[in-house]
């Protein structure tokens, strides 16, 4: 049953489902482009608060061009629109994850397609007719080294964190949990945690560049 994109950004439900969502046409006819800042801010509400009406927008902003992507990859309508399903759901799973330092949004959400098309293709054709992955070389001795030594520096310079800036770290990058689900779980407000993480953050540098 199809759900169009009001219906869903309405729904008591904490997460959407894996019902289909109306797409709008492949083409994107009529469309206006969301700009990369505005792209960026929905993410991070999807992210933080889970909200709803920011991930509409963003499926309003991507369905269309995700399908014209996975069926100029040769990929039937029915499929394309399956799998422009599970990368937004992918979106709305790993939003916590999105770094804008490191790609902006677009680029970001079509890495998460083009991966979802490959295990498509996985699926459903000879291995041959995989796009050829490159091979990773497995590390050094030098750069294992080198990554422990890191390790350690950042664990040393943790403690060095208050309590609380310490717990929120863990939560953050050990636990892989939201700023949203850090408040829920300690009880506190969303505002606390990341003001709790920007000061952490900030004492971590300092301590890891005057390190001797």
């Amino acid at each position: 049953m199809n759900d169009t994109l009001e219906q869903f950004a309405s729904a008591p439900a904490p997460a959407p489902s894996a019902g289909r969502v109306r797409l709008v046409s492949a083409a994107g006819d009529g469309l206006a482009a969301l700009a990369p800042d505005e792209l960026t801010r929905l993410v991070r509400l999807v992210a933080e608060d889970r909200d709803r009406q920011a991930f509409a927008g963003l499926f309003g902003h991507f369905g269309p061009r995700l399908k014209t992507f996975f069926m100029r990859a040769g990929v039937s309508a029915p499929v394309a629109e399956d799998l422009v399903q599970e990368t937004m759901l992918s979106l709305w799973r790993k939003a916590s994850y999105f770094d804008s330092a490191r790609a902006g949004v677009s680029t970001w959400v079509f890495t998460i397609a083009r991966n979802l098309r490959i295990d498509h293709l996985r699926r459903e054709r000879d291995p041959s007719a995989l796009p050829q992955e490159p091979v990773e070389e497995p590390p050094t001795l030098e750069e294992t080294v080198l990554t422990a030594e890191r390790e350690l520096r950042v664990r040393g310079a943790l403690a060095g964190l208050s309590a609380e800036q310490s717990t929120v770290i863990r939560l953050t990058f050990y636990g892989e949990k939201s700023q949203s689900e850090i408040a829920e779980e300690l009880g506190i407000p969303l505002g606390t945690v990341k003001s709790r993480i920007r000061l952490a953050m900030k004492r971590l540098r300092s301590l890891l560049e005057n390190e001797p």
